[in-house]
């Protein structure tokens, strides 16, 4: 497989492809290349910088920032020095940080921009730090000396001494480096740190190439946080490859930039689709009667070729002409939402619905929907390319072992699996079955074909007090594609029906509100109004049809205002917490449950 080690491919790409760009990202509104030159000089400047700081071989090093180039070129700096990783949400609240930094036992920390430069500034004053870097140029780092520029630190290690450790540094790295502690979401419990190793690493680089088609050429944006595994894996795979990776600081603006970039490859998880289905379907009812059958038209003939392809068969000649038609016409403008050159876009983090993923699949944008976790290097299973296994994870990747152990959980074995829980050989030893395959947590199936199906985190299988079983993910995804639902968390364990809270898409709601010549002060009084709260029954009513009774929501309680990420409500990759909800709803949810006759 040649080099044993991330870094020694990277200097190797940075002397072959010197004048190539390997990164990119706006600077002060336009759009600026980093070539390779450029980021080998940043990961050596780096390395040196932490040795002249009195950095060790094996130290965990803390990086807190929103994604841009100089995340990446951190992240290899500190590998160059064989320093560890330590990825840390700029969402965390100081507490959250705080674990994180004591249990990781951090003593310098890489920040983004002013928000964190100021956590950073704080965990110096109480002795949790001995230096802060500050990535963006343009942040005050408040007459600290211990908080440093990454420019100043660059400088501060361009010495022989330095330059010359680094180096030596180099003939020692090993496979059984440690290379990274990813910090578990903690969406169950106290967050844990999960040990990667470089050959962890190595070996998802090379059963991605036995599974995927990137290359020099290609262009990856990354909206999806670095500090999350997914993007970060994905983010070494692109460079690895050398295509080209490019930085977007405020996911929410993909939309204005997608048409810029115009991404080969995009990392997102369900939800982005689920809202971009839910905003096109939304536009289409808005539509005139012949758009709305054209679309239609276009469609059901997309659909059949979805059809065909799950059953490995091609389109007929009529079908042909009839989806070149419906391309030019339709779908070629829809894809064009999503900058209009994908040749795949990675989807995981959680269950994608079978009707977003044929709609999409059926307008030509090739989602390759896959299964992973931080604790198995990102990718445990994907679709193959020429496959189609709608309603699947896809097959696992070669090399890779999955079984079914007690309650249809998924087992995993291979040579991506962790090394264990940092400080946790309980948890650890816990995690592990007796024969070495990781307990994922997650319950499913395997298909004849080897295709894995999810069905449910087993953590979060809700039980009514009548004994029956909810999955709750699985009601929220059926509930969360209609254009008025924004944000939906179920509720339903020991209590004796299910019931949710619901934050409505309020750009739609409001429209909506404006047709029928609702009054209103705010969007407290919308989301209370009678005639709202009906227009919701009765679009439940229809989503539900293919629920079990004992799954339907039977009371609901409209939100005014997002579940959010600053709260503690949800999880950097938008995953629900489902405690913190539980206890700011703690009202609205009890006012559903009292005086019911259920």
């Amino acid at each position: 497989m040649g080099s044993s080690h991330l870094i020694e491919i990277y200097r190797q790409h940075a002397q072959d492809w010197a004048d190539r760009p390997a990164q990119r990202a706006k600077v002060d509104g336009h759009w600026r290349d980093i070539t390779w030159r450029e980021l080998g000089a940043a990961l050596e400047g780096v390395a040196g910088g932490l040795v002249h700081l009195g950095h060790q071989a094996g130290d965990k090093v803390g990086l807190c920032a929103r994604n841009m180039p100089e995340w990446t070129q951190v992240d290899l700096g500190i590998l160059a020095a064989r320093g560890v990783t330590v990825p840390l949400y700029p969402t965390s609240t100081p507490e959250q940080a705080r674990f994180i930094l004591r249990d990781a036992g951090i003593r310098i920390l890489f920040v983004g921009e002013q928000t964190e430069v100021d956590l950073g500034l704080a965990f110096l004053a109480t002795g949790d730090l001995d230096h802060v870097i500050g990535l963006d140029p343009k942040v005050d780092l408040r007459g600290e000396p211990r908080a440093l520029s990454l420019q100043a630190l660059i400088q501060l290690g361009a010495g022989p001494a330095s330059a010359g450790e680094v180096q030596r540094r180099a003939g020692e790295l090993r496979r059984d480096d440690l290379l990274t502690l990813v910090y578990t979401s903690g969406t169950t419990g106290e967050p844990k740190g999960v040990m990667l190793d470089q050959a962890n690493v190595m070996e998802a680089m090379h059963l991605h190439d036995l599974r995927l088609k990137v290359e020099p050429g290609d262009v990856s944006l990354a909206m999806l946080p670095l500090c999350h595994i997914f993007e970060r894996a994905w983010t070494f795979y692109v460079l690895y490859r050398g295509a080209l990776n490019v930085y977007i600081r405020d996911p929410l603006t993909l939309i204005e930039v997608i048409g810029e970039v115009k991404p080969t490859h995009l990392c997102a998880v369900p939800r982005v689709y689920e809202k971009a289905y839910a905003g096109i379907h939304g536009r289409i009812a808005k539509a005139s009667g012949p758009v709305r059958a054209l679309f239609l038209w276009a469609m059901r003939a997309g659909t059949q070729r979805v059809r065909l392809r799950i059953l490995g068969q091609r389109p007929g000649p009529w079908l042909a002409l009839k989806l070149q038609l419906a391309d030019r016409l339709i779908f070629r403008k829809l894809r064009e939402l999503f900058g209009g050159r994908c040749k795949f876009f990675p989807v995981a983090g959680a269950a994608l619905a079978d009707d977003v993923n044929v709609f999409f699949q059926a307008i030509g944008l090739n989602l390759k929907y896959g299964y992973g976790l931080s604790e198995t290097c990102a990718t445990v299973s994907c679709y193959e390319d020429g496959t189609l296994p709608i309603g699947t994870l896809g097959r696992p990747l070669d090399g890779l072992a999955v079984k079914l152990g007690e309650d249809h959980e998924l087992l995993v074995k291979g040579p991506t699996i962790m090394r264990g829980y940092y400080n946790r050989p309980e948890e650890t030893a816990k995690a592990m079955t007796a024969d070495g395959f990781l307990r994922t947590g997650d319950a499913g199936d395997i298909d004849a074909l080897g295709n894995l199906i999810f069905t449910e985190r087993i953590k979060e299988l809700m039980k009514t007090s009548n004994g029956k079983y909810i999955a709750p993910q699985r009601v929220e995804g059926m509930l969360g594609k209609d254009p008025f639902i924004d944000q939906i968390a179920i509720i339903a364990d020991s209590r004796n029906f299910v019931s949710a809270l619901i934050v409505p898409h309020f750009e739609s709601l409001e429209e909506f509100a404006r047709s029928v010549d609702l009054k209103y002060q705010d969007l407290a009084e919308l989301v209370a109004h009678s005639r709202v709260v009906a227009f919701f029954e009765e679009r439940l009513q229809q989503l539900q049809k293919e629920l079990a009774q004992y799954e339907q929501v039977k009371k609901f309680t409209l939100l005014h205002r997002p579940f959010s990420m600053e709260l503690g409500e949800l999880t950097p990759t938008l995953k629900l917490r489902r405690k913190a909800i539980a206890a700011a709803f703690k009202a609205e949810i009890e006012a559903m449950y009292r005086n019911v006759g259920h």
